[in-house]
């Protein structure tokens, strides 16, 4: 232990991180900037700051302040101790609907500010589309805004007072006179009025440098305002008074078309006359599909909002008769706006790949220009990409001038990071020449501030240095941030990364196959930082139970950035640092739909495992667990179902048992079938009918420990008109056909086995047998693979292992890309191949969850039609159900695996209406619901089954 980190544990109540895994997790924020914190506090009141500041002061150690660590400048990084105040500095203190004022602490997340003052009628006006896990704190730091920002202004028009620590400890209370002020600053300000009346460009998005302009006489003397976008450069907000406005009781969404992005930029400011409350503009080259859109190259979306519908659709519709469009759509549906807007608010993830999979990166993320003149700019933008052969996509506040881009820089090579520094030092000149400002919402940071004498001139720069002077004479906070800046090109994040690819088990063929472009997906916008108040989604369902950096998707991808960096986690794919933070990962695959930029956590996580336990002993749950197929298959060979259920139902029997197997204590151990369901299928004599045929797979757990959803999906397939048959197995023959021949298919006996997807070895990182084991399958399926028939999965994490993991392990087999194509759901086999079919009318109201894996790789479009054609009404909740596989059932895991229950599916199941369905497609949703709620889940099979029993011939 340091010196430096003994005193701050002395001085200091809250916790501090001086560890590998609290400094990884800290090393970025979403820029392209890294730095390595010597730890990491987090304070628990006012007092703590303070005491750590003492601290740090006494031993010369910078202080960064940082809030949701989604800035995209590197502000948010630093080499001292980083103040996180997301853990005990997060609460909303007071709300006042009367003054229409509230008082927050720093690392209060915006959603929940929102939430607070909703049912009053009020908002907090900015709102970015990090409004999920954004703070309060970092918003202030940044002047950050949003799309309502033409409506509502920048996050300093909604400050009334701030409450800021001095490095030296001094307690500040700063309002809109200067009352509060550091002493100084008044003189500094009166010994310089003329620079700063003349000096500041006059936009809206002025963000660049210090707002020393609002302490001018004539604007009041805003101490408050002017401390706002100083990125914790100047001092340590403890506490803010903020402003509220009345929401709109009604919104409308006008989205216009326009032939091209300039188009729509140059009509942007012709409609704020309208008042609208956004103008949003984004064209096609964003957008993954224009489906739901208005037809155009770009778009424009204008929110209006009113009393009623009636009147925000009346204004929407103004808005479209004052445009000059392409075409128009006018939406006032609240979940058709949320649909839309779900597709600007992914953008800042999304524009981090180009069309074809390459890179692209933030550092001229925001700049702005006055609104009219956003189309000449935008024209030049255009033309500057093309001269330095770089891409880009433009989207933005269109409204507002300010415009965000990620472009596809090379920053891996010397000449690519040149390139880098000579386009950003082209573009801030065209910037400067449109009257713009460089940072027009999300701050200079390392990523400009070099550049701020282009647009402020070297004497508006050096007053900057005098203002920090006053308020840090000692250069304590967030040093090299806004003055005396590092160079835009140093500390850059990918410096570190090996050059050499990895030798890693998985295809990754999103990535070319590099291991670290797969891990340099992550770039930080921390949307898997929702929980279970700011959001509804899957991802990611550990971080909603822990709140725990570190169990987030972007935790655990910083701790591999570090991993391959090799500098502060040393020991490679041994870390034990790295295996910590993985383990609470429920590879609910959640992030590989939910994340903007499509990390797969879960697949990180099985080839981590497979490095880290190559040639040592594995945790006793990856033997039982992890070989469940084989140790199903042989009870049900030896016919000794009865008597594995007879012992599990002895408790002292039991928990010896589950101690020895790795698994929780707390969990009951599923009862095994007695009758398989492939003996079920032999009994019965096997196929029946001349129809299409598809082919139904046993999967390990239909087959073991629920063969009634089997048995019903065989009599629902075949109601619709489907000749079932199943893959080749132990006995070497299979039935398919073309509907009017069949064919028995024998295969040889060096061949035969049972056909597996392998899921169960690759959650536990067993890839070298998930290998074998899905050859195996692949010879198996060969004959099948020669006819058209489908292959029909009713196990919905089965079917996406064998959608994804499949042909990603098996990347250097053409059959493992063939049967993936053939995979189809149960939902999706009667779509397609029985389309005339209709279901039995059950006609009640269902509740549960639609399967993690469905929701991240099946898609549940086909099971929404199916359940709405079955009459079984309402919405199936979101979410993972927390037992996921072999995580609920692991010891040390119950915990976290309940909190995930009670996350969403359990409420829903609560709250859904008398008589409802519970559906739940997942063998692990089922036992879930059944061992925590008492509550028994329903396969979607089953439900249509039991309705074609009871529906009248």
């Amino acid at each position: 232990m340091t010196d430096l980190e003994a005193a701050l544990r002395r001085a200091v109540r809250g916790e501090v991180g001086f560890d590998v895994t609290s400094r990884a997790l800290t090393t970025m924020d979403a820029s392209n900037y890294r730095r390595v914190p010597l730890g990491v506090v987090a304070p628990r009141d006012a007092d703590d700051v303070a005491a750590a500041l003492e601290v740090c002061r006494e031993h010369g150690t910078p202080v960064v302040a940082r809030g949701g660590g989604t800035s995209i400048a590197g502000q948010a990084t630093g080499t001292g101790v980083v103040l996180d105040f997301t853990r005990h500095m997060n609460r909303l203190l007071s709300l006042d609907p009367g003054a229409r004022t509230a008082v927050v602490q720093p690392g209060l997340v915006l959603d929940r500010l929102q939430e607070a003052a909703a049912p009053h009628g009020l908002r907090f006006g900015p709102d970015p589309s990090t409004h999920s896990r954004c703070t309060l704190g970092g918003m202030i730091g940044n002047n950050s805004c949003g799309s309502h920002s033409v409506a509502w202004g920048t996050t300093a028009d909604s400050v009334r007072e701030l409450t800021v620590l001095t490095a030296r400890g001094r307690s500040l209370r700063l309002g809109r006179d200067w009352a509060g002020a550091p002493q100084g600053l008044r003189e500094l300000v009166d010994g310089d009025l003329a620079r700063l009346r003349t000096g500041f460009p006059d936009l809206p998005r002025r963000i660049s440098g210090y707002a020393l302009d609002a302490l001018l006489p004539e604007r009041g003397a805003d101490v408050a305002r002017s401390f706002c976008g100083s990125e914790g450069t100047l001092g340590v907000l403890t506490e803010a008074v903020v402003r509220l406005v009345e929401a709109p009781r009604a919104r409308a969404l006008a989205v216009l078309g326009y032939a091209d992005e300039a188009g729509a930029a140059e009509a942007a400011a012709g409609l704020l006359p309208l008042g609208p409350l956004t103008v949003e503009g984004m064209a096609v080259d964003l957008v993954p599909s224009t489906r739901g859109l208005p037809r155009g190259g770009a778009w424009l979306f204008v929110e209006t909002g009113g009393d009623s519908e009636a009147e925000a659709r009346a204004r929407a519709e103004a808005v479209v008769r004052a445009a000059d469009v392409v075409d128009a759509l006018v939406v006032t549906d609240p979940a058709g706006q949320r649909r839309l807007w779900r597709v600007r608010e992914d953008a800042s993830g999304t524009a981090t790949r180009m069309p074809d999979g390459a890179e692209a990166w933030p550092g001229w993320e925001d700049c702005a220009v006055p609104p009219a003149r956003l189309g000449g700019y935008l024209r030049d933008f255009r033309a500057l990409l093309a001269a330095h052969d770089l891409r880009g996509t433009p989207y933005g506040h269109f409204g507002d001038g300010c415009i965000h881009v990620r472009v596809d820089f090379d920053l891996l090579t010397d000449a690519g990071v040149a390139r880098f520094r000579r386009f950003s030092e082209e573009l801030a000149d065209v910037v400067v020449a449109h009257g713009g400002s460089l940072s027009g919402e999300h701050g200079d940071g390392q990523a400009r501030a070099e550049l701020l004498p282009r647009m402020y001139g070297e004497e508006t720069v050096a007053l900057f240095e005098r203002a920090k002077g006053v308020w840090d004479p000692d250069d304590l906070l967030n040093p090299g941030m806004l003055v005396r800046p590092a160079p835009l090109d140093a500390n850059l994040r990918f410096s570190v990364l090996p050059r050499e690819p990895v030798h890693v088990e998985f295809g990754y063929p999103a990535d070319g196959g590099d291991f670290s472009a797969a891990v340099r997906r992550c770039v930080g916008v921390a949307k898997c930082r929702t929980t279970p108040v700011t959001g509804s989604g899957v991802m990611c369902p550990s971080f909603r139970a822990t709140g725990e950096e570190e169990h987030s998707t972007r935790g655990r991808a910083r701790l591999l950035h570090e991993m391959l960096a090799g500098e502060l986690v040393t020991d490679g794919w041994r870390s034990t640092e790295v295996r910590d933070a993985l383990d609470l990962c429920l590879s609910c695959k959640g992030c590989r739909s939910d994340c903007p930029v499509e990390v797969d956590m879960a697949t990180y996580k099985a080839e981590f495992l497979h490095h880290h336990y190559a040639g040592r002993r594995r945790p006793a749950a990856h033997y039982t667990m992890g070989w469940l197929p084989v140790w199903l298959r042989w009870a049900s060979r030896a016919r000794v179902a009865p008597v594995v259920n007879a012992l599990a139902s002895v408790g002292p029997l039991a928990a010896v048992a589950k101690r020895l197997g790795g698994i929780a204590g707390e969990r009951e151990v599923p009862r095994l079938a007695g009758e398989t369901f492939s003996r079920w299928w032999r009994g019965r004599g096997g196929p029946r009918g001349e129809g299409e045929p598809v082919v139904l797979w046993p999967d390990t757990f239909t087959e073991h420990l629920s063969p009634a959803v089997g048995r019903a999906a065989v009599r629902v397939l075949e109601a619709a008109g489907l000749r079932v048959v199943l893959p080749p197995t132990l006995r070497g023959r299979a039935v398919v056909g073309d509907g009017t021949s069949k064919s028995a298919l024998a295969l040889p006996a060096a061949r035969r086995g049972r056909v597996c997807c392998g899921l169960t070895y690759v959650s536990t990182g067993q890839l070298d047998r998930a290998r074998a084991v899905m050859r195996r399958t692949l010879d198996l399926m060969a004959p099948v693979l020669e006819t058209p028939a489908p292959v029909v999965v009713l196990e919905p994490s089965c079917a996406a292992a064998l959608r994804t993991d499949l042909p990603e392990l098996l990347h250097d087999d053409p059959r493992a890309a063939r049967l993936a194509a053939r995979v189809l759901t149960f939902a999706e086999a009667l779509e397609r191949h029985a389309p005339d079919w209709t279901p039995p009318a059950v006609d009640r109201p269902a509740t549960g969850q639609t399967h993690c894996h469905q929701h991240a790789v099946l898609g549940d479009a086909a099971d929404r039609r199916l359940r709405e054609a079955a009459g079984l009404t309402g919405e199936l909740s979101g979410g993972c159900c927390g037992l996921a596989g072999n995580f609920g059932f692991e010891d040390g895991h119950y915990g976290v695996s309940v909190a995930c229950a009670e996350d969403q599916l359990l409420p829903a199941v609560r709250e859904a209406p008398a008589g409802a369905v519970v559906l739940a497609d997942g063998f692990s949703c089922r036992t879930q619901l059944e061992q925590l709620a008492g509550v028994r889940g329903r396969h979607l099979a089953e439900v249509l089954a039991e309705g074609l029993e009871q529906r009248p011939e």
